[in-house]
């Protein structure tokens, strides 16, 4: 099986190019880490993984296995083939430096949008054609008032979410430097990405059934 695995370090981002017909999985080394997670179509940038998008397909604020995630243009991206946690946020945006700089009192704090443009700026993506991010393994539950929380992660050392490429992508996945509020355990660490040309069997029926 042909794979490539990397390590996104602690606070950091990185960049990467998928196949159709190619799994991404996305692993919690540690634990209590969320890793912001964008994708934009690599023949056409203008098409973005989009969570109002798919809020609207699915009809739900979460997502599953079995379910697609889809694109400003209405089409579905990836697939999920298997998740450990079950536990994402799709409401969210990706912090940036006015979050730290306005609501903290940090200057130069390092954020998701910055490590996420830093490797798609080289495939054309701009600040502004940025897409808004799956915040996978981040806590975010709605409150029985509807308001919106967000809290330490659930994920444990391991834990998971593995996709389906249903087209060639650009894809970016930052750790976030989340360190003053709860978020991730008050302790940023790496995250582990691996894009592989095969899921295995289980993952795989698993997908099919659910």
């Amino acid at each position: 099986m042909c794979q490539t695995c990397q390590t996104v370090p602690a606070g950091h981002g990185r960049t990467f190019v998928v196949r159709k017909g190619q799994f991404i999985t996305v692993i919690d080394s540690a634990g209590q880490q969320a890793a912001d997670f964008v994708a934009v179509n690599a023949d056409n940038l203008n098409e973005k993984l989009s969570p109002v998008h798919t809020r609207q397909h699915l009809r739900s604020l979460f997502f599953k296995p079995g379910d697609a995630l889809w694109s400003s243009e209405n089409r579905p991206m990836l697939r999920i083939v298997a998740d450990t946690i079950g536990v994402h946020d799709a409401n969210v945006p990706a912090c940036d430096r006015t979050r730290f700089d306005i609501d903290f009192g940090v200057e130069g704090h390092r954020n998701c949008v910055d490590n996420l443009l830093e490797g798609m700026k080289a495939h054309g993506v701009t600040y502004f054609t940025l897409p808004e991010p799956f915040n996978l393994f981040q806590n975010g539950p709605v409150t029985a008032d509807g308001r919106m929380e967000v809290t330490d992660p659930h994920s444990k050392p391991g834990d998971y979410i593995k996709f389906e490429a249903l087209c060639d992508l650009v894809c970016a996945v930052s750790s976030c430097p989340q360190d003053i509020i709860p978020g991730n355990g008050l302790e940023v660490t790496p995250i582990d990405v691996v894009v592989s040309d095969h899921a295995n069997e289980q993952e795989a029926t698993h997908a099919v059934n659910a």
